[in-house]
């Protein structure tokens, strides 16, 4: 083989290389808390990342989040901001090296934009709740929301409008047919 076979043959190899690799489907669940919608306006939704240890990861990849009384925060003190309450469970495989269930988890976001969300919190009957929770890339997402709380009749204006749309869309389907 002479030294111009070798390096068409060695640089057709690593083209075939490049071309046979695939980026793997990203199948991790979106954990949607679907309470704060019903419980809040939301005002304004930020997403940001969100530092977990490894064996939390493993529990967001199953599943096994609840989002339901989980709220975030600006600490004052350094600009940070904060997620409390959410029950992340124990990973049944990491044995004894097992996370906190509810702890304090730092969002990762840019600083003009906790700024801004610390602005927005400051009015009164608004705070900071965790909409949802999903994989983007290969990293953790959470989307947190500026909200402002509902009242009775808001929330029963909510489940009308609900059950009027699925009314119409029903009518919808029965006319095509």
């Amino acid at each position: 083989m002479s030294s111009d076979a070798f390096s068409r043959h060695s640089a057709l190899a690593s083209n075939v290389c490049l071309v046979a690799r695939k980026t793997p489907g990203d199948n991790s669940p979106r954990i949607v808390n679907r309470r704060a919608r019903y419980e809040y306006h939301i005002l304004e939704t930020l997403e940001t990342g969100i530092v977990l240890v490894g064996s939390e990861v493993k529990s967001v990849r199953h599943g096994q989040v609840s989002l339901a009384e989980g709220y975030a925060r600006v600490d004052p003190v350094d600009m940070g901001l904060y997620l409390y309450d959410v029950d992340i469970a124990a990973y049944f495989h990491a044995g004894p090296n097992q996370h906190e269930t509810k702890r304090r988890r730092r969002l990762l976001a840019r600083h003009r934009e906790i700024q801004k969300i610390h602005t927005a919190t400051g009015t009164s009957g608004t705070t900071l709740v965790p909409l949802a929770m999903y994989f983007q890339r290969g990293w953790i997402k959470v989307e947190i929301g500026v909200a402002r709380g509902k009242r009775q009749h808001d929330k029963r204006q909510d489940i009308r409008d609900r059950d009027v749309q699925a009314r119409i869309r029903h009518a919808m389907t029965r006319k095509r047919l």
